[in-house]
Parts: C-alpha cells; sequence; structure tokens
C-alpha cells in the first residue's frame, strides 16, 4: 500500500500539518456554541472553512484536516439531518478541502519548492460526539464493538470520497484505539495516523501509558504515523521520550497552543509557562516527531513560523 506521507519525509525530513479548524472558524466570526462544533459550519458558512484550509496551505501546510470531527451521524441526526443528508456533508467537507488545495496549487509560484498536500478525513473520538469533555477524561462504558459500529459509516464515507489519509485523532482510551484499527482493517487499501490525546507526560487521557497505547497499530501496515494531539506542549518532549523504543512508526504531534480546556466552564486557560508554539518545534523534532503542527488555538501564523523553524534544520 502506498504511503502518502513518505514523499514528505523524504524530501524534508519532516512534514508540516496544519492548525486549528474549530478556533480559526470562532476567531473568523463563526458562532461555535453548539454540539456539533466546527460541523455547525459545514451547514451554515462552507466557504469559510474553504478559506481556512486554503490559508493553512499558504501558511505552509502540507495537509488540510477536514471539518468533520465532530460531524457524526448520531450528532447530525439529533439535528434533524437524516443519513443521506449526513453523507452529503461530510462530503461537502471533503470538496471543500479539495477546492481550497486546488486553487493553492494553481498558483505556480509554489510548485516549485512543495509536494502538492493532502487531505485528512478528520475521525474524532466518540467523545466529540458527546461533547462534554469526554476527550480528556476518555472511560465511555462503550465496548469495542460499540465504538465500532459507532465509527463505521462515517469511515466508510470518507474513504470512499478518496481522501489520503484518516486523522484518527483525539483519542483518550486504548479501548477507542483498538476499536479504530480493527475498524481501519474493513478498509484494506486506507492510510490512516493514529493520534491520542494525553493528561500528563506519559499517559493519555484515561490514565493509560501512551507508550503501550502507540504499540497497539505496530501491527497495522495502513497506519504511517502515531502520536499525540490536543496536549499541552509542556509535555511533548517527555512524551516523544516514552514512544522511542515502541515503535518504528513516525511520530506525530500537533498540541495545543498552550491554554487547556475547562469543560466545566467551556472556556480555555491560559498557561502561564508557555506563550509561543514555534518556538519548540525544533525540540520536537529532536525528540523524534517528524509530523508537527498546531491543534486547539493554534493559527496559520503559528504553522508559518513553525515551517519557518525547521527550515533551519539541517537535514
Amino acid at each position: 500500500m502506498p504511503n502518502p506521507i513518505q514523499p514528505f519525509l523524504d524530501q524534508a525530513g519532516v512534514m508540516i500539518l496544519d492548525g486549528a479548524l474549530a478556533t480559526e472558524l470562532e476567531q473568523r466570526g463563526a458562532d461555535l456554541n453548539d454540539p456539533l462544533w466546527s460541523a455547525k459550519i459545514l451547514l451554515e458558512a462552507p466557504d469559510l472553512i474553504r478559506q481556512v484550509h486554503y490559508d493553512y496551505f499558504v501558511a505552509g501546510a502540507d495537509i488540510a484536516t477536514t471539518a468533520t470531527y465532530q460531524a457524526t451521524f448520531e450528532g447530525l441526526a439529533q439535528r434533524g439531518i437524516n443519513h443521506a443528508q449526513a453523507e452529503e456533508l461530510l462530503r461537502l467537507s471533503v470538496q471543500l478541502a479539495n477546492e481550497a488545495r486546488n486553487q493553492f496549487w494553481q498558483e505556480t509560484s509554489f510548485q516549485a519548492e512543495r509536494i502538492r498536500p493532502l487531505i485528512a478525513a478528520s475521525i474524532g473520538p466518540y467523545a466529540a460526539f458527546l461533547a462534554d469533555g469526554s476527550e480528556y477524561r476518555g472511560n465511555y462504558g462503550r465496548t469495542i464493538e460499540e465504538l465500532m459500529a459507532f465509527h463505521r459509516p462515517r469511515m466508510a464515507c470518507l474513504v470512499a470520497c478518496g481522501v489520503d489519509l484518516l486523522a484518527c485523532e483525539t483519542i483518550p482510551c486504548p479501548e477507542e484505539a483498538e476499536a479504530l484499527l480493527r475498524l481501519l482493517a474493513e478498509f484494506s487499501t486506507q492510510a490512516a495516523w493514529l493520534s491520542f490525546s494525553c493528561r500528563d507526560t506519559s499517559h493519555v487521557s484515561q490514565g493509560e501509558l501512551l507508550a503501550d497505547c502507540v504499540a497497539l497499530a505496530n501491527n497495522s501496515p495502513q497506519v504511517v504515523a502515531v502520536g499525540l494531539n490536543c496536549t499541552p506542549p509542556r509535555y511533548v518532549p517527555s512524551l516523544l521520550d516514552s514512544l522511542a523504543d515502541v515503535t518504528t512508526k513516525p511520530l506525530l504531534v500537533y498540541p495545543n497552543s498552550g491554554e487547556n480546556w475547562d469543560s466545566a466552564t467551556s472556556c480555555w486557560l491560559a498557561d502561564p509557562d508557555f506563550a509561543d508554539l514555534s518556538r519548540p518545534a525544533q525540540q520536537w523534532y529532536q525528540h523524534g516527531a517528524q509530523l508537527i503542527g498546531g491543534c486547539c488555538r493554534t493559527t496559520p501564523a503559528d504553522i508559518t513560523a513553525i515551517r519557518q523553524q525547521l527550515g533551519n534544520i539541517d537535514f
């Protein structure tokens, strides 16, 4: 099976991921006070999503992550959207990313120095449907089979759209990782990455060791990168170090901006010890990361700064 990220790693040693979608939409005036979060904008202002994807490409991202993190059939059904309409919204999310990529790639000034970017379809955790902050707790009380049944229709629809990758992201627990890995095998030609949310320097959000969770993917040829996201940046170096001896797959990291989400008050809390996402990028590379970007509260400016930082590395 072709590995879509390998050309980027062969050319530059690293691949630059995009940054936040939902919080960037909010910065541009979108109201995301809704259980559908960024998926709400697929219904209300899809052109804004396309523009954010485009801006991340211009900023230096090698990939766009679709607005499907919280777009689940169950969540959309609660808004009165039937199955066929939900499938259309999922297809729209991929179309918007493709349109942004095509617009970017037609600007020939980029073609001499860049590889044509990829599209990753976001597969958010079951917690995203719950919309209660469970990404940072886990403990769903759902079996692996129940989690597979939940994720299957969305994964099938997005795979059928021909995306380059599935971004199975913000996974808080090994049970959901196991469910996604087993489900991924049903789509045997589809590449994916697996990314966990973490609560400290060694554990995923539910409490298990990140190293043990990452090791679950070792036997899957479809998983082309493993790592962590939606995690405070101060934990990243130790978390990456914990993975050095458990996998040979490329490591990815796209942490939050340094602010932490408080689900009790539904607001972001600043981290006084962290102010600049770009400065640690070389450090994360030195600790083993080869795919680097940002998650919540990061911006196109952060991605530009990361690309500039990593451009100084002598590969």
